[in-house]
Formats: C-alpha cells, structure tokens, sequence
C-alpha cells in the first residue's frame, strides 16, 4: 500500500454473492438521534463515531449488511437541521441527497427528546417530496410506555409512514423487526458488494473519524465544530506497522494552543486514543503523528470539502 492508496476496511472474499434483494438504506433524522449507533449495530462493526455531541456525522458513510437473502447498503447521513453556514448547507445537502437516492429511508427519532423543528423539517421534507420512510423511534428503552404511544401518534400526524417501528440501538432492541422490515422493502437484484465486505469508507477516511470522535470526546464545548481533521500521509513500513500522519486543522491560533493544550497534554491524550483503537481495527502496530495547524477560512475552501465527501454550495 503506498501513500495515495484508498483501499477499504474489508474482509479478503472469494466474490461477491448473487443474493435475492438488494439496495440502498438511508439514515435519517435530526442531529443526535442515533444513526451512527444504529449504523454500527446493524453492520455489526464500528464504521461511524458515536459521541453525546450534535452534527458529529459530515459526509455520507456507507455501511454493508446482510439479511437473510438480501444485503441492505446503509448510507448514514449527516443531521437535518435548519443550516446557517456554508458547512452545515453542505452537510444538510448531503442528507437529503442520501435519502432521494435511497430505496428505502429510515426517519429516526430520538424518542427521549420532545420532538423539534429539524424533525418537523424532516417530516415536512419527506411529505413534499411524496416519499415513504419506516418512522424509527429510538431509545425506547429509556422512555414510559404511554410516553412512546403519545409520540407516535404526533409523529405520524405530521407526515405519511411506511411503517412505525420502536428500536434501542444501543441494545439491540427492536432491530430484528426492524431488519425484516427493510430488507422486504429492498428491490430484488444481485449483490452489488461480496458477502463479507463491511464498508466504502477508505482506511484514510476511517483513521479520521476515529481521531475526530476523540477530539469531540476531548474537548466538548471548549472549541467550534469548525474543525476538521485529515489524513495527510499513510505509509506501510517493513515490519508491518504503518505511519499514519494526520493534520487538525482549526481557524485561530488560540484554538491551535487549545487543542495542543499545556505541555502538549490535549494532543497526547487524542492520540494515544486514536492509536489504540486503530490498531485494534486494523490489527497491527500503528505510529500515529498528529499535527495542528491554522487554516483561516477553511470552511470555505472547496478542497476541504472534497476531502470530507461533501459537495461544495453556495
């Protein structure tokens, strides 16, 4: 593998499979209510950060499954909300852009949460546009009975539902259901993936979602969602590790000092981090090096959104 390779995290497979139905899955709903954890549940690997923080999902990452005699190709797209900056339309944009594309949309509901204006945009969204989802409530596991029945029926007053499904994500509640759901819903067609492949997500992308989860981990409120994170350089070594070489790029110098923190604690902390969970995903020894640079303005450099899966907008 050189420096400009973009291979994927995937098992070696003899082929892909004929299969029965097969299809693209489209995740959607309001910042924080769940998809990248439902994501990781049903593929049965992390290939999403999961944080407590809102918009951490930018670009659309795809995620593979099999069910029975159907494999279900998950697009997990940034939150719907009302955007007010060139990043957020573009991420907005690319959510949208996901569910028009889908064969079948799943619109989730993080169900311990009243339901907002980004999740009436959606719903409204989804009424215009003339097409169907499976409404997903999630967390149900944390919310009373009479609660989930209430919010059911407000929910389905404000659009037109497939079905209404009530899952837990994190425990696994609900998805059987749910899977049965999607995967009958799926066009039939041959696989377009082998059997075992888990992801479309290249180890450079990958690599720096990881490091982005731990910086959102890290540092919570302390610094603006005006950051992002890429991998520079990967470099395969003869003893099997590898090098990776990552840049967090920021706007000011006194978020770089921040993020850097006393003595270099902060940018320790995130990369000893991101290097043990990378080497346990990737199953060798990993060298990372992490680097913080200022790059005024980069929300509205072109490159910067090429490099995030986004496309640019006005």
């Amino acid at each position: 593998m050189t420096d400009d390779d973009t291979s994927k995290i995937e098992i070696p497979t003899m082929g892909a499979s004929v299969g029965g139905r097969c299809g693209f899955v489209a995740l959607i709903g309001a910042p924080n209510a769940g998809k990248s954890t439902l994501l990781n549940s049903l593929v049965g690997s992390k290939i999403a950060i999961v944080t407590h923080k809102v918009q951490t999902t930018r670009s659309r990452l795809v995620g593979v499954a099999i069910h029975e005699d159907a494999q279900m190709i998950f697009v997990d797209t940034p939150g719907i909300f009302a955007p007010r900056k060139r990043l957020e339309r573009a991420m907005v944009a690319a959510a949208w852009e996901g569910a028009n594309d889908a064969d079948v949309i799943v619109f989730m509901v993080d169900a311990t949460r009243k339901i907002e204006d980004s999740t009436r945009i959606i719903a409204e969204g989804l009424k215009d546009s003339s097409k169907k989802a499976i409404l997903v409530l999630n967390k149900i596991d944390l919310v009373k009975r009479d609660t989930l029945l209430a919010k059911t029926q407000e929910l389905n007053e404000l659009g037109e539902f497939e079905e209404t499904l009530m899952i837990s994500a994190t425990t696994g509640n609900g998805l059987d259901v749910l899977r049965d759901k999607i995967a009958e819903n799926l066009p039939e067609g041959p696989w377009l993936y082998p059997e075992d492949h888990l992801t479309d997500i290249s180890e450079r992308m990958l690599a720096s979602e990881i490091t982005r989860e731990k910086f959102f981990l890290r540092f919570h409120e302390e610094l603006p969602y005006a950051t992002t994170i890429e991998t520079e350089r990967w470099k395969d070594l003869k003893d099997g590790s590898v090098r990776i070489e990552q840049v967090i790029y920021v706007e000011r110098d006194s978020q770089k000092m921040i993020v850097i923190g006393k003595g270099g604690k902060g940018l320790k902390t995130i990369g000893t981090q991101a290097r043990e969970e990378l080497e346990e995903l990737l199953e060798r020894i990993v060298h990372l090096f992490i680097f913080v640079k200022v790059r005024k303005g980069w929300s509205d450099d072109k490159e910067r959104y090429r490099n995030m899966g986004l496309d640019w907008v006005k």
